[in-house]
C-alpha cells in the first residue's frame, strides 16, 4: 500500500513591501550563445529539456481539463458565480504550481534533472495562457482555449529571477563571471584581440576559503568556503541540477558575440552584474550543431536596451524636427509624406518617400523561395520513400507497371511512389502523418528548413528597423497611419505580404516613433477614407486597380498612395487613443494645397527623399482579379469586386459615431 500523501507546507504571504523593477519596469534582453561541445553536457541539456517538456505537457493537460469543466458548468456559473467555480476547479496560478510540484514528486526520474523552481515557473507560463483565455484584455478579446504543444515547439525553459532583496540568491540558471575576466582570459591579458576558440574550456568552481569581512567571537577573521559567487573569470551559465542529481553543477561556457559594434553592446549589458535580472535557457534548431540544437542564454537586464551612438544622434535629430506626416501602408510599398508643422513654405518643403523592394531584394527573395521549394520537395520525397505503403502510384508509374506486366517482365519495386496518399472514403488519411517513419535525412532537412526560416525572419525584422529609422530621420516622429487589419490583407494576397511585410514595417515605425519621443497615431478608415478623397476635399472614387489619383475639381494628379499619405497628415482625433474618433480636416488640406502648390505636386508625383529602395516599375501593386475575388478556402468564390475600404473585423476601428466638426481645439498638434 502506498503511503498517504502528507499535506504540503507552503510559505505565507510576504510581509515586506513588494519589490518593483526600477526605471518604470523596463527590461531588455541580450542573447548569449552557449559553447556546448562536451557530449556529457549535451546529454544533460537534452534530458533537462525532456524533463521540463514532460512537466509542461502534464500541466497543460490538467489546465485544459479544468478549463473544459469550467465552461461545462454553465448553470453553476450562473447560480454561484464564475469565481466560485474557478475556486472549486482549481483554476488559479497557485493550483497549477502545486500540480507541477505533484508531477515532479510522483515521477522517479524528473527529480534527477529538473528542480522545483523550474517546475513552478513552467506552471506560471501555462497559467499565463489560461489567463488570456479566461479573461478578456483591454480591447475585450480573449484568446483561444489552451492546447498542448509539440516537442519541437518547446524551445524555452524560463528561469527564476534572482532575489534583489537577499544577496547571493539565484535559484535556477545563474550567470557567473565578469566581462573583464572573460576579456582577460581570451585576449591573453589584453595583449591581443578577443579570440574565443570553438571548444571553450569550462570554468571551475573557486576553491579554498574566502574572508567574510566579519570577525568571530575569538577575534579571528571569519572565513567561508568559496562558491560560484566568487568566480570573476570567464562568463558561464551555471545550473545546480535537480534535487536528486548526483552529477554536480551544469556549467555552460558563454561565447560573447563578436563583430562590428558587438563589444559596445556587451559592455552595456554585462558590465554591471547588479542589473542582471533573470536567465532563460533557449534552444533553436541548427542542423550543423551536435544533436541538431544550438543553445542560448537569454539574459534579462533591468534597464533599456542598447542603442549605438549613431542611432541615438539620429533619434535626437528626429525629435527636433518640427514636422507632421502621414503613412500609407500597402501590399507592395509604404508611402510617407510630411510637411512642416507650421505649414509655412519658408520653413521647408513637403517631403515624400516610397519604400518598396529593390531589384537586389527581389532577386534574393526569388532565390530563397527556390531553395525553400527545393527543400519542400526533398522532404516530400523522403517521406514517400520511407512510407511507401501509404502512397499509391502516379499515372505514369501505373502505365509503366502495366507495360512491364504486358511484356511479361517482373514487377519493379517503386522506391518513391508519386500518387495520392491512401485515404478513406471521406478523404481522411488512413494513417496520420505523425505516425509516419522519418529518416535521419528527413530530420536534418527539416532542421535546415527551420534554420533558414528563422534567418529569413530575422532579416525581415532587421530590414523593418532600418526602414523605420530612415523614415524617422527624414520625416520626424509624429505620423498618422490608417488603422487597417492586416489579417484581411492575408486573405486576399497571402504570401505576397511575407515579402514586403507591411505590418512589420508599421510596427517597427511605431517603436521608433516612441523612441524618438513621438507617436504613430492610428486613424479609422471608415471615417477618413483617405484613398477616396483629394487634397481639395472632393471625393474621388477609385478602385483598387487604379494606382493614379486624378481630381477633375482641382486638377491634382499624383500617385494614389502618396496622396493618401499626404491626407493622413491632416487627420484629427478627438481621442488620440481611439481610432474611431478620427476625421479628415479638409479645410487644412486645401489650405496646404494652395500654399505649397507646385512643391506639393512634385512630392505627390515622385519620392523626394533619397532612398536606396528605388523600385523597378514603381507604383505596381498586387491587385487580385476583379471579376471573381478570392475569399476563404471554405467560401468558394464570390462574384463581386473587392471593396476599396475593407470592413473592420470585430471591434477593429469600425464605423464611428458622430463625426465632430473641424474644431482647432480638437487637433492633435
Amino acid at each position: 500500500m502506498r503511503a498517504a500523501r502528507t499535506a504540503g507546507r507552503f510559505r505565507g504571504r510576504n510581509k515586506a513591501p513588494k519589490w518593483k523593477k526600477p526605471d518604470g519596469g523596463v527590461v531588455s534582453v541580450m542573447v548569449l550563445p552557449l559553447a556546448v561541445t562536451d557530449p556529457g553536457d549535451l546529454d544533460r541539456l537534452n534530458k533537462l529539456f525532456a524533463a521540463m517538456w514532460s512537466i509542461k505537457h502534464a500541466v497543460q493537460r490538467d489546465a485544459r481539463a479544468k478549463v473544459n469543466a469550467y465552461w461545462t458548468a454553465y448553470h453553476e456559473r450562473n447560480e454561484q458565480g464564475a469565481k466560485a467555480v474557478r475556486q472549486r476547479l482549481g483554476l488559479s496560478r497557485e493550483t497549477l504550481e502545486r500540480c507541477a510540484y505533484r508531477h515532479l514528486e510522483d515521477s522517479g526520474h524528473l527529480r534527477h534533472h529538473a528542480s522545483k523552481a523550474l517546475a513552478m515557473h513552467m506552471a506560471d507560463e501555462v497559467w499565463n495562457g489560461v489567463q488570456r483565455h479566461l479573461f478578456s484584455d483591454a480591447t475585450g478579446h480573449r484568446f483561444g482555449r489552451p492546447r498542448t504543444g509539440r516537442w519541437h515547439d518547446f524551445t524555452r525553459i524560463p528561469g527564476r529571477a534572482r532575489s534583489h532583496t537577499t544577496t547571493n540568491k539565484w535559484e535556477t540558471f545563474r550567470l557567473a563571471g565578469s566581462l573583464h575576466g572573460h576579456a582577460m582570459a581570451y585576449t591573453d591579458g589584453g595583449r591581443q584581440e578577443l579570440q574565443q576558440p570553438r571548444r571553450m574550456p569550462k570554468p571551475t568552481v573557486p576553491s579554498g576559503s574566502v574572508p567574510t569581512g566579519k570577525t568571530t567571537a575569538s577575534g579571528k577573521p571569519g572565513m567561508r568556503k568559496a562558491t560560484w559567487w566568487d568566480h570573476a573569470g570567464p562568463l558561464a551559465v551555471v545550473f545546480a541540477g535537480g534535487p536528486d542529481s548526483a552529477r554536480g553543477d551544469l556549467v555552460l561556457p558563454v561565447r560573447i558575440p563578436q563583430g562590428p559594434g558587438q563589444w559596445a553592446r556587451a559592455e552595456h549589458f554585462l558590465t554591471d552584474p547588479a542589473r542582471w535580472h533573470k536567465v532563460d535557457l533557449v534552444r533553436r534548431r541548427k542542423a550543423g550543431a551536435p544533436g541538431g540544437w544550438a543553445y542560448e542564454a537569454h539574459l534579462m537586464v533591468l534597464g533599456p536596451g542598447y542603442a549605438s551612438p549613431a542611432v541615438q544622434q539620429m533619434r535626437q535629430r528626429a525629435a527636433s524636427l518640427n514636422r507632421i506626416g502621414g503613412v500609407d501602408g500597402n501590399v507592395s510599398n509604404l508611402s510617407v509624406v510630411s510637411f512642416p508643422a507650421s505649414l509655412d513654405p519658408a520653413d521647408s518643403a513637403p517631403a515624400s518617400i516610397e519604400i518598396t523592394l529593390t531589384d537586389a531584394e527581389r532577386a534574393r527573395l526569388e532565390k530563397s523561395a527556390k531553395k525553400r521549394r527545393g527543400r519542400a520537395r526533398a522532404l516530400e520525397r523522403s517521406r514517400r520513400a520511407t512510407n511507401t505503403a501509404q502512397y499509391g502510384l502516379s499515372k505514369k508509374q501505373q502505365r509503366r507497371a502495366e507495360r512491364r506486366a504486358s511484356k511479361g517482365l517482373p514487377e519493379k519495386r517503386v522506391k518513391v511512389p508519386g500518387g495520392a496518399r491512401a485515404a478513406r472514403a471521406g478523404g481522411v488519411p488512413k494513417q496520420a502523418y505523425r505516425r509516419d517513419k522519418l529518416s535521419a535525412h528527413y530530420r536534418e532537412q527539416r532542421a535546415r528548413q527551420a534554420e533558414a526560416a528563422a534567418g529569413a525572419a530575422e532579416h525581415r525584422r532587421h530590414r523593418a528597423r532600418s526602414v523605420a529609422r530612415e523614415i524617422i530621420a527624414a520625416h520626424g516622429p509624429v505620423l498618422v497611419v490608417e488603422d487597417c487589419d492586416i489579417r484581411t490583407w492575408y486573405r486576399l494576397w497571402g504570401k505576397r505580404l511575407s515579402q514586403t511585410t507591411p505590418g512589420m514595417l508599421i510596427g517597427a515605425l511605431d517603436r521608433e516613433c516612441r523612441a524618438a519621443r513621438g507617436r504613430l497615431v492610428r486613424a479609422s478608415t471608415w471615417s477618413t477614407a483617405l484613398s477616396q478623397h483629394c487634397m481639395c476635399g472632393q471625393r474621388v472614387s477609385k478602385a483598387l486597380r487604379d494606382r493614379e489619383h486624378k481630381c477633375i475639381a482641382c486638377g491634382l494628379v499624383g500617385k494614389r498612395d502618396l496622396v493618401s499619405a499626404a491626407l493622413a497628415a491632416f487627420v484629427r482625433l478627438t481621442d488620440v487613443d481611439d481610432p474611431k474618433t478620427a476625421y479628415l480636416d479638409t479645410a487644412m488640406s486645401r489650405h496646404v494645397q494652395i500654399v505649397f502648390d507646385e512643391g506639393l505636386e512634385e512630392a505627390l508625383r515622385e519620392s523626394t527623399t533619397p532612398s536606396q529602395n528605388t523600385p523597378r516599375g514603381a507604383g505596381r501593386v498586387a491587385v487580385p482579379r476583379q471579376g471573381e475575388t478570392s475569399a476563404h478556402r471554405t467560401a468558394a468564390r464570390r462574384p463581386r469586386a473587392t471593396p476599396d475600404e475593407t470592413r473592420a473585423v470585430r471591434d477593429h476601428a469600425g464605423q464611428p459615431g458622430r463625426r465632430p466638426g473641424c474644431d482647432p481645439q480638437l487637433t492633435l498638434w
